[in-house]
């Protein structure tokens, strides 16, 4: 009987401890990886390493000369060899290691093997990244990071460069247009893709670069930062003004180039492999970041005169895309679905937008307009984007490579807020001046304003 009662004083303790546990692994998957799931993970990694290799097949056959020092030495059973394991680094979200692959092992075995690693360590994810020849990091990712997005602490800023979003492997996703330059980004309503725009628009408007903004729904997504940017048209009649601005001020650009690195004034501006980071800062123009949401709505005409304004402004917009990297002009274009169906000029412009983002769309051929050209891999993947997760996203880009990512929670008032408070880093662009959208000292407010139930995306 007394043991029965020691049995009972010693069960509810464990048994509250293992009901807090669960509870911390369901509703703060973070605290409860960096308490239990940590530890419980290192341990399992260390005595299963090498048996799980060994199931996983990534062991091989020892070098004679080992096989022989063993015989010789311990007249132990020669078992094969799993591939060198390196020190294990703890982060807030997983574990990271390095392996140095066997002979004969490539990266390609370990990246096959990972789903089966992910079981047999217990953690949320693996993910393989090659480092050097031979040499293989693994990043062990403790719990879904993507279910309340948390971004890392933000490092010193860097031009061109920012961190909009969170990826699957815990780190970063970096819109780097000096990388990238040109970018589609694809999504249907209520997808995230606003958001997206959100946090890349805030990133932007703490650096010096000309926000430049089209938006044929009369403004209704950019309007809120018009105080950053430096100009805006609000319908394909203002679009179809800017266009040939921006196309202008891009040829001033490369006579700049020419002039200063003394290039003949009749070489053709696609000849000229320089760019405007070659410059001395004194002389070196503004970088330009233009805005296209909702690109469909340049494409669709009704009239004969709209068609022709139609293939103007698309001409002019492949023209950027072509050439505005060497000056400084870059293009972050937006829709719903882009493809041959828009109209003549939209296959060709598609291709020069090497970064490619899309968020949930409502069928698969949106999909492959988005991915299927660069990672058709990629495209089962978009397809199976949850709608209860808004913001959620696959990026790829030319090279192949492609994964997930989902962009913080940030709501069009605190967007808004930060580009009032930077609005005196508006660069002065001449040509723009015109287009440069009228903002109130002080915006007038409503008095009931609408509300809606806020997105879970972080």
């Amino acid at each position: 009987m007394s043991d029965l009662l020691t049995l009972l004083e010693l069960g509810g303790p464990l048994v509250a401890l293992g009901g807090g546990a669960a509870w911390a692994r369901a509703r703060h998957p973070a605290l409860y990886w960096n308490t239990l799931g940590l530890p419980l993970s290192v341990l399992r990694l260390l005595t299963s390493y090498g048996s799980v290799m060994d199931s996983c097949g990534l062991t091989v056959t020892p070098s004679r000369l080992r096989v022989l020092a063993t015989y010789a030495t311990t007249r132990r059973e020669i078992r094969p060899v799993p591939p060198r394991r390196g020190l294990i680094r703890p982060t807030t979200t997983g574990l990271r290691l390095r392996l140095r692959l066997a002979p004969g092992q490539e990266p390609a075995d370990v990246a096959a093997s990972a789903e089966r690693l992910r079981h047999a360590w217990g953690v949320h994810a693996v993910h393989v990244t090659p480092v050097k020849p031979g040499v293989v990091e693994l990043r062990l990712v403790g719990y879904d990071v993507l279910a309340r997005v948390r971004m890392p602490k933000p490092t010193a800023p860097d031009s061109l460069r920012v961190p909009v979003a969170l990826r699957e492997d815990a780190l970063p996703f970096v819109r780097d247009y000096l990388t990238i330059p040109h970018q589609l980004t694809l999504g249907a309503t209520l997808s995230g893709k606003s958001m997206y725009l959100r946090n890349l628009i805030t990133g932007l408007a703490r650096q010096p670069v000309a926000l430049v903004g089209i938006d044929c729904k009369r403004g209704v997504e950019l309007a809120p930062f018009a105080p950053r940017l430096s100009a805006l048209a609000t319908d394909p009649d203002e679009a179809a003004e800017l266009l040939p601005v921006l196309v202008t001020e891009m040829e001033n650009r490369y006579d700049l180039i020419k002039q200063r690195q003394g290039i003949a004034p009749s070489t053709p501006d696609e000849d000229i492999t320089s760019d405007i980071w070659g410059l001395p800062e004194s002389q070196r123009p503004v970088p330009i970041v233009l805005f296209v949401d909702e690109v469909a709505e340049l494409f669709l005409t009704a009239t004969r005169k709209d068609e022709e304004r139609r293939d103007e402004m698309v001409t002019q917009l492949i023209r950027l895309a072509q050439l505005g990297r060497a000056a400084g002009i870059y293009l972050e274009v937006c829709g719903q679905r882009f493809g041959a169906e828009l109209g003549k000029g939209a296959t060709m412009l598609r291709a020069q937008l090497s970064g490619r983002v899309c968020h949930r769309v409502n069928d698969e051929a949106s999909a492959k307009m988005a991915l299927g050209d660069i990672a058709p891999e990629a495209v089962d993947a978009a397809c199976s984007l949850a709608p209860e997760r808004p913001g959620l996203a696959v990026a790829g880009d030319t090279s192949g490579g492609w994964t997930r990512i989902r962009t913080p929670y940030l709501s069009l008032t605190d967007a808004a807020a930060i580009c009032q408070g930077t609005a005196n880093l508006v660069p002065h662009v001449p040509a723009l001046a015109p287009f440069r959208p009228d903002v109130p000292a002080h915006p007038a407010r409503p008095a009931v304003p609408l509300t809606k139930p806020r997105p879970v995306t972080g």
